[in-house]
Order: C-alpha cells, then sequence, then structure tokens
C-alpha cells in the first residue's frame, strides 16, 4: 500500500467501488446525486464507526476540519450535517446490506482455517439475536413496551471468524424462533441455537435440509428413550440416549430420531440437556460444540461496545437499517485487515489503533506493527460464563 495515502483511504479500499455502483443503480436508479454521492455517504459513517462520533453535526465538524483530507477522499465540498441527514433518511438501506454482503464473500475465506478445538471441518454456524433499547418518544415505529422501544438484531454468525453471515433487524417483539422461517440452510453445517430456538417443526427444517442442530432442551420436554451410548462419566456426560419426543404432537413435528445428551459442568456442578439430530459424533463433541456457541454473545458485546449501534444519527426505520448495515460492513473491514496482515493480538486491539490514526499517512501495516499492543487491553473470554 501506498504510504503516502491517508489510513481511512487505506481501509476503504476494501470496498470495491463498482459494486457499489451497481448496488446504487439497482434500488436507486433515479437518484441523481452530484456533490454528496453514495460513496461520500459511506465515507462519513465508516469515519464516524471508526471514531465513535457523538452525531452528525460531530461528524460534520471533524470532517471539515481537514478540507485537504476532505478533497483527496473524494469530497468536492465541505460535510454538511442536513445533507448527511437526509441521505441515511432516504436512500435504501438495502445498498448497505448487499455491500456488507460482497465483504462477508471476502472475509470468510480468510478464516476458513481457524480452529474452534473440535475435531469436525464442517461449517459452524451460531444462532441468536440480540435486543437494543430505544427511545419510544423518538423511535415511536419500534414499539416494545408500554414505556420503551426496541428492535432486535437477529443474527448468524460463521464461528470461524467470527463472521456474520446474516443478520435480519427487526422489532423487538418478533420471537427469536420465527426467524427460522426465513433462513436457508447449508446441508452439512452445525447451527447452535439456545433454547429460544426450541421448536420442532423449525428443527425438523434443519434436519430436512441435510444439516444439523445443536440445543439445549427446555425444562419440560418429554423424551422416550430407545437405546442408550456408553459414556464416559469422568468427562462430565451423563447420558445418551437415542429416542423420539414423547407427545405425539411433538413427534408428528420432528418424526426422526433424536439424541438427548445429558453433561454436567465440572467447574460449576451444572446440569445441562442438549439435543441434535447428528447421531454419530462422540457426545462431548455434542458438550463441547454448545459451549462454542457462546461467541455469538461475545459478537454481540463487541460490536455494541466498539460500534455505534446503541446510538443513532437518526431516527427513521431507514436510517437506523443505514447505519446497522455500515457498522457490520466496518467490523469486516477491520476483520480483513488482521487477517490478511497477520496481525497479533484481537480486533479490539486493531479498532483501537485505527480510530486514532485515521488520517496519518503510512501504511497500515507499519502502523499497526509498530504501535505497542501491551498499551491495549484485551478481554479474555475465558473469564466469562461460557454455558
Amino acid at each position: 500500500m501506498n504510504a503516502g495515502r491517508y489510513i481511512l483511504s487505506q481501509i476503504l479500499d476494501l470496498v470495491h467501488w463498482q459494486t457499489l455502483s451497481r448496488l446504487v443503480s439497482k434500488y436507486e436508479p433515479n437518484t441523481a446525486a452530484r456533490h454528496f454521492g453514495f460513496r461520500q455517504q459511506f465515507i462519513c459513517m465508516v469515519f464516524a464507526q471508526l471514531t465513535s462520533r457523538d452525531g452528525l453535526r460531530d461528524i460534520a465538524t471533524c470532517l471539515n476540519a481537514r478540507p485537504e483530507t476532505l478533497y483527496h477522499l473524494g469530497f468536492t465540498g465541505k460535510v454538511a450535517r442536513s445533507t448527511l441527514a437526509d441521505a441515511n433518511e432516504s436512500r435504501d438501506w438495502r445498498i448497505w446490506e448487499d455491500l456488507a454482503k460482497s465483504l462477508i464473500r471476502k472475509a470468510r475465506p480468510l478464516y476458513v482455517g481457524e480452529d474452534l478445538g473440535v475435531d469436525l471441518d464442517n461449517t459452524i454456524y451460531a444462532l441468536d439475536s440480540t435486543t437494543i433499547d430505544l427511545s419510544l418518544t423518538l423511535f415511536n415505529w419500534a414499539d416494545f413496551r408500554q414505556t420503551k422501544a426496541g428492535i432486535k438484531m437477529h443474527t448468524q454468525i460463521d464461528l470461524r471468524g467470527p463472521i456474520p453471515t446474516c443478520i435480519c433487524i427487526t422489532g423487538a417483539r418478533q420471537h427469536d424462533v420465527g426467524w427460522l422461517d426465513e433462513l436457508f440452510f447449508e446441508a452439512g453445517a452445525f447451527y447452535l441455537m439456545d433454547r429460544g430456538y426450541m421448536d420442532f417443526a423449525r428443527l425438523a427444517l434443519i434436519a430436512n435440509a441435510g444439516a444439523f442442530f445443536v440445543t439445549r432442551a427446555k425444562a419440560n420436554l418429554r423424551f422416550t428413550r430407545h437405546y442408550s451410548n456408553q459414556v464416559n462419566r469422568l468427562t462430565g456426560l451423563r447420558s445418551d440416549h437415542i429416542g423420539k419426543p414423547t407427545i405425539q404432537k411433538s413427534r408428528d413435528d420432528f418424526p426422526m430420531l433424536l439424541r438427548r445428551v445429558k453433561y454436567l459442568d465440572l467447574e460449576t456442578g451444572k446440569p445441562l440437556v442438549f439435543l441434535t439430530n447428528h447421531l454419530e459424533i462422540p457426545a462431548l463433541t455434542v458438550a463441547m460444540l454448545y459451549k462454542l456457541r457462546w461467541r455469538i454473545e461475545l459478537f454481540f458485546r463487541w460490536i455494541k461496545g466498539h460500534l455505534r449501534i446503541k446510538h443513532y444519527y437518526g431516527t427513521s426505520p431507514n436510517a437506523v437499517k443505514t447505519q446497522i448495515w455500515i457498522a457490520v460492513c466496518t467490523y469486516l473491514m477491520i476483520a480483513i485487515l488482521h487477517k490478511r496482515l497477520k496481525l497479533p493480538g484481537t480486533l479490539h486491539r486493531t479498532l483501537q489503533v485505527l480510530s486514532v490514526h485515521p488520517f496519518e499517512k503510512v501504511t497500515l501495516n507499519q502502523l499497526l506493527m509498530e504501535t505497542d499492543h501491551r498499551s491495549f487491553t484485551n478481554s479474555d473470554p475465558n473469564q466469562l460464563n461460557l454455558w
């Protein structure tokens, strides 16, 4: 990369601008933006994500303080707060969703060889959702409870990364399990879910697609055992049963064989019951797979803590979805850089370095390698309750 270019420009090189032009032609064919185009909107919002700007005025003030920088980034004039606000409100958010999908296609191959600690070559996905509380006064379209509004971010991530592969933004009232009706399941892949997705009719959709699920059983599950497999109790396993649901409706919804694995967490003494439709893998692998599901919680914690998806620059549904998808684009660009440059430490460290040097004229590799990583705090997932 050219050492004479801004760090922000080098980050934005990961975006294929012709792809953005095609997406604009697809979703906004009649829009003619002469002075503030979609590229300029994207640059402003990525800058806001990297540097945690507090609002539209803050974004405009910071960028306008560097007029020579604006020129080199492709702006023909100053950034107006109202212009950026109108762009976020009116320009179709699906442009940024599809742009994020193009970055996902770049990111996933870089992480395909990541070791997850389980002896499986299958693709392993985790599914979950996170609720973002909003002001009912400002976001009255997102009614959630009597005193507050909210949206729900349903997410599927490839755990080798972790890289988000599918995101759906809905009102906070929508139940998690309903999202399974909209997903396409990959044959041979594992889908890790918590008890919120426990619905036999929908679990049958995963099994019928040739995929596998691992989830926790609800406390009121009634299960009829057909036969048992031997287990090593020293590992925490307590039983490994093959059978079917006892209740006739559940059996009609899921007519295939079902596997129930009971496991005792030796550190906490907490008993856990898992369900899966994979009858061959070791029972301990079933427990270890579910333990990996916690990585999606770490993803939510990271993106909420380090990117701007809890404080919004606009109040309409279009502006909110625009900001979330551009935040996802920012996360993906950081993940791609982190892997391509083979950087030590975590994504958190990479983001911290980039966020304080967006207008430095130095190569990314030189900047990130020369930064003392000991001055950055890295979260330790081992300190968390992974169950």
